[in-house]
């Protein structure tokens, strides 16, 4: 009895080792485990980062920490003017000489390399984007620390993914773990983390990207919350009450003022982008004209110094007087714009929230004055106000109301959140047309419209779909021999070649003209003569893209391919219809990627 027991259970552990061999070869345990590793690198890089600051910060001002403006009034007013005068020198230097393309790297670069590049990013690169970006903040430049942390993320899942040798939808998904570990590692807020991936860099919600994003996003906030505990990014209130249905005009009116400002905050960093690159003075010298100015703000408002979350929960907690606030508004916009706009190496997050809370007070204020028996308090429209003007400034409603949500548990205060955040981010759309980030690309000639479309397009070389069978004919192949090879042409189509096999025309019947029936010159014509020189070409090396802007400008539907256009030796024909035909198929193999059916 037990010998026959014994087959049997050998059967069942072999059937269980070949179910375990199968499972550990399936993607998306390989994402799951990833996203954790991935999860718990950016949540480490995210620590790492913010000591990073305080190693700067207490050499130059002799104090780290987020009480910045504080302790920054204890100083005299030359060090505060020296320090970001003299750090923006340092790293002007460092971008200029460090940095590829000589300029700081942030989270408009993950966007791109989500939408254009297969999620391709360098490593370096991410290391060096964060030193500059931990530099500047920590001298006090007006600029946020989430967007370095997401650059740095984004950076460590796209390592990841070269290493695997993974493919352009599994490279996104791998990029956006990172980003959303980084995100719910500086906010506490797992969710949110998990949906600004999927909303701004990765761009859609399948479960084969959401599920490992989803674990990579939980995993960064564990870490972050085993190092700082279990607190959110913002001290609050114990709690918040809308006090009546009425408030909600209110709160979308706050939506429409956040917009106006979210807008202006935006076109003011451009404007100061425009004059810094029309002046003379070296790329390498702004960010200390920056530091200048910053520092000569700062002396009077030190609050617009590094990421500015002390005034933030100042803010939070109502202790501003309306003039105050409105005079953070305005500064922390300029300063902002300064340092940014004169190349300081930072995010615009930061920056964001705090201008939101202090439009949010100052309307509070304003809401309290004049019906005061119908407010809930300066504090709560403080916190609408940061995620109006975040949302609209990010280009990212969703995740902003969902960071929000976590950071207050107050499902009354996140509906107001929602109707706030989504006026202005619909007002802002409609005015300005894009988000930050999508204007900094488009400023650099850089359009992600169809980025995942275009991607594939551009991974497709023409000589992988070209046909290689094409008919040929002599250049001197006379007339009477020409029409017989036409009629034979498979596609009506003759391409006439040289001695060695260049492509010097194309020959159709309607190029021969009268000579298509008229044979009286038979003798007189022939095939170079009569044939239409410098023909429209593609190159082996050409992606589908190139071919397709070819095909609408020519209206050409079988394009020769030559090996160069220097040698213009032709080695195969492109069908317009076989193009498109590759280009179908790629598409659909991403979106069951995305699917998980592959």
């Amino acid at each position: 009895m037990s010998g026959a027991r014994v087959p049997v259970l050998s059967s069942y552990i072999s059937s269980v080792f070949v179910w375990l061999k199968r499972f550990s070869r399936n993607v998306q345990v390989i994402l799951s485990v990833m996203a954790v590793i991935i999860g718990i690198a950016a949540g480490v890089a995210a620590i790492v980062f913010r000591y990073g600051i305080a190693f700067v910060q207490e050499f130059a001002y002799g104090f780290g920490g987020e009480t910045v403006a504080s302790l920054a009034r204890e100083l005299p007013w030359w060090h505060i003017v020296a320090v970001p005068t003299l750090g923006g020198l340092l790293v002007g230097l460092f971008i200029h000489y460090v940095m590829p393309n000589r300029r700081p790297h942030a989270v408009a670069d993950v966007i791109e390399a989500s939408a254009l590049r297969g999620g391709r990013m360098s490593l370096s690169t991410g290391l060096k984007a964060a030193i500059a970006s931990a530099a500047s903040i920590g001298v006090g430049a007006s600029v946020g620390r989430e967007g370095p942390v997401v650059h740095l993320g984004a950076s460590l899942g796209a390592w990841a993914a070269k290493r695997l040798h993974l493919g352009g939808s599994l490279s996104r998904t791998l990029l956006g773990c990172g980003v959303a570990a980084a995100v719910a590692a500086s906010f506490n807020a797992p969710i949110a983390g998990a949906f600004f991936s999927l909303e701004v860099v990765v761009g859609h919600y399948a479960l084969s990207a959401f599920a490992p994003i989803v674990i990579a996003s939980v995993t960064g906030t564990l870490i972050s919350r085993a190092h700082y505990g279990d607190f959110p990014a913002f001290i609050l209130p114990e709690a918040w009450t809308i006090v009546s249905a009425w408030e909600f005009p209110a709160f979308a009116l706050l939506g429409v003022v956040s917009a106006v400002v979210a807008i202006i905050f935006m076109r003011s960093i451009m404007l100061v982008e425009d004059l810094s690159q029309r002046t003379s003075l070296p790329g390498w010298s702004r960010p200390a004209i920056a530091g200048l100015l910053l520092g000569v703000i700062a002396v009077g408002f030190p609050e617009v110094l590094g990421v500015g979350y002390e005034a933030t929960n100042t803010a939070l907690s109502d202790q501003y007087p309306l003039w105050t606030l409105v005079a953070l508004i305005v500064l922390k916009t300029a300063a902002t714009a300064i340092c940014l706009g004169c190349g300081f190496a930072g995010g615009i997050f930061s920056p964001s929230l705090f201008i939101g809370a202090m439009v949010g007070g100052a309307f509070g204020v304003i809401a309290t004055a004049t019906f005061p028996h119908l407010s809930s308090g300066h504090g709560a429209y403080t916190m609408i106000g940061m995620g109006a003007v975040a949302g609209a400034v990010l280009g990212a409603p969703i995740s902003t109301i969902l960071m929000i949500f976590e950071l207050t548990g107050d499902y009354a205060v996140t509906v107001a959140v929602m109707i706030a955040t989504v006026i202005a981010s619909v007002i802002t759309q409609q005015l300005h047309g894009r988000s930050f980030f999508v204007w900094q690309l488009e400023r650099r000639g850089i359009s992600i419209k169809g980025g995942k479309e275009i991607t594939l397009m551009r991974s497709i070389r023409v000589n992988t779909v070209m046909d290689s069978t094409f008919e040929t004919i002599a250049a001197d192949t006379p007339m009477d021999k020409v029409r017989h090879r036409l009629q034979e042409a498979p596609w009506g189509e003759l391409f006439v070649i040289d001695a060695e096999g260049v492509l010097i025309g194309t020959l159709t019947f309607s190029d021969l003209h009268e000579a298509a029936f008229d044979t009286s010159h038979d003798s007189e014509l022939m095939a170079q003569s009569l044939a239409r020189a410098h023909p429209t070409v593609l190159q082996a090396r050409d992606d589908l893209e190139t071919a397709v802007k070819v095909y609408s400008v020519t209206g050409e539907v079988h394009v020769p391919v030559v090996d160069d256009r220097s040698t213009m030796r032709m080695i195969g024909l492109a069908h317009e219809h076989e193009v498109m035909l590759a280009y179908h198929r790629a598409l659909d193999q991403a979106r069951a990627e995305e699917r998980g059916e592959i």
